[in-house]
């Protein structure tokens, strides 16, 4: 059986313990994220590109010759 007395504050306390694993990364995942997006938009405001950026405009000057 799933449940018992014995062994219900085990079950408990591992599934308590994953769910705030979890969502610890999730947040940290989300938090990372936005930290990232405004360091690009920083080095963008100062004028430094991507480098797919680069390419991409590589290819624009040989496409219009």
């Amino acid at each position: 059986m799933f449940w018992d007395r014995y062994n219900g504050g085990y079950i408990l306390a591992a599934y308590g313990l994953t769910l705030l694993i979890v969502l610890g990364l999730i947040a940290w995942i989300v938090l990372d994220g936005k930290r990232q997006r405004q360091h690009l938009k920083d080095l963008e405001a100062r004028g430094i590109r991507r480098r797919s950026d680069r390419t991409a405009a590589r290819q624009a000057d040989v496409a219009n010759g």
